[in-house]
């Protein structure tokens, strides 16, 4: 049973070695990255809360965040025309810690520190991910993105995993040691580490030599009506990120404990997640997109329910134990519809891939804005209950809505160009 467990791990490394080295080296670079998103997605919202108490300053950030990645786009997208796609890439993980410092350094948490220290990590998000999605686009093709968004998530999954338990873990113990002191220090121990895993995958992303975008113009504001599907799905999609990063840490601040009861649900949760995935990356086709997409916002729908008949600890429980398995399900089938479409207008418009990339952000951005300026008003103006409660689930029933959506660009997509990728190669030759 050993030799044979050995065997099937030695093969599926031999396949990941058969992937071209670009898309090895990206990989490779997200998956260290991996290791700092569950500090910012998990654990600076419980920072704003254990100082402020404040759920609505937690939405303020996440707010502010949102608003810095679009802008961050943007300029990005006329930096492209000057440095290197890489160096662009390495300074977003990095300035990601910058983030994470000024916040930890606030005298005070009120609502211009934490409004800065969130447009501090937008233009993080926004200079990781307008590269990240371009050299995933320019890296894979269609027939070996679900391999790549498999294994990607697969080790996003399995951080949300290890990471959390082992932050929680220290945060809540860290009185008890006397070289720390304080749990304000333990934040400052973990914001070092994360420093330090950004200058990792800093170093590792510059030993491929990654194009930039060769048409410089990026602007447009007429597309094809395929992309404004697209826009539409990517609203959705919005709608609910502005919650799945707020709400969480709240409900189980408020409800469930404390950072250590925060990690530990969050690791649980991820467990089967994560080999489901990586084998639904491994196996599955670009036909069986659509089931996937559709399972995980199911997942998602369930959660939101029983959370809102509950509202107990119990109800935490089961609402982010479906929230960690929705967001990769999610993801694993979103990106490559993404990308599909984007392949196939790039080529029918003859225009910059990162036009599309650059306008789908803006497509995310009011799906993010609208929900979490609806869960703000709710909490300042009806009741925080009613806001944990019940919005959810009113954006899980509306989530419902982007499986026709998601269906009809995969059909439409399809009749537009069969061999995106190879229409790409002759271009370049």
């Amino acid at each position: 049973m050993k030799i044979f467990s050995q065997n099937k791990l030695t093969k599926e490394y031999d396949f990941f070695l058969s992937m071209p080295r670009d898309m090895r080296v990206l990989l490779v670079t997200n998956i260290i990255y991996a290791l700092v998103i569950p500090v910012i997605d998990i654990f600076v919202g419980a920072y704003i809360m254990r100082s402020s108490d404040e759920p609505g300053l937690v939405a303020i950030y996440q707010l502010a965040a949102y608003t810095g990645i679009p802008i961050t786009f943007m300029i990005n997208g006329f930096l492209l025309n000057k440095i290197k796609i890489a160096h662009l890439y390495s300074f977003g993980m990095l300035l990601s810690g910058i983030s994470m410092v000024f916040m930890m350094t606030l005298g005070e948490i009120n609502v211009p520190g934490v409004a800065f220290a969130g447009l501090i990590m937008g233009s993080s998000f926004g200079f990781f991910w307008a590269n990240r999605d371009f050299l995933a686009l320019n890296t894979t093709n269609d027939d070996n993105r679900n391999y790549y968004y498999g294994l990607e998530t697969f080790f996003y999954t399995i951080t949300f995993i290890i990471v959390p338990v082992i932050i929680g873990w220290f945060l809540v113990n860290s009185g008890n040691w006397d070289w720390i002191g304080n749990i304000g220090n333990a934040y400052k121990i973990v914001t070092l580490v994360v420093f330090v895993l950004t200058i990792i995958s800093s170093i590792i992303i510059h030993q491929e030599k990654f194009q930039n975008p060769k048409q410089k113009r990026f602007i447009y504001f007429k597309f094809d009506k395929l992309w404004n599907k697209m826009l539409l799905l990517a609203s959705l999609k919005g709608l609910a990120q502005g919650y799945l990063v707020t709400a969480p840490a709240i409900l189980i601040m408020r409800l469930v404990g404390d950072e250590s009861s925060l990690g530990t649900i969050q690791s649980l949760s991820g467990v089967l997640s994560a080999i489901v995935l990586y084998f639904l990356g491994r196996l599955s086709k670009p036909k069986h997109r659509i089931y996937i997409f559709s399972a995980g916002l199911v997942i998602f729908f369930f959660g939101t329910l029983v959370n809102g008949i509950l509202f107990s600890a119990s109800g935490v429980i089961v609402f982010v134990i479906c929230k960690v398995m929705f967001m990769p399900l999610h993801d694993i089938a979103y990106f490559p519809i993404q990308m599909k479409v984007i392949d196939v207008l790039s080529l029918k418009e003859n225009r910059n891939q990162f036009a599309y990339i650059f306008n789908h952000e803006f497509g995310l951005y009011i799906g993010r804005f609208l929900g979490l300026v609806l869960f703000i008003v709710l909490i300042y103006y009806v009741s925080e209950s009613f806001a944990l409660k019940y919005s959810l689930i009113i954006i899980a029933v509306v989530q419902l809505l982007a499986i026709p959506v998601a269906k009809r660009l995969i059909r439409k997509s399809n009749t537009y160009s069969t061999k995106p990728d190879d229409l790409r190669e002759k271009e370049k030759k």
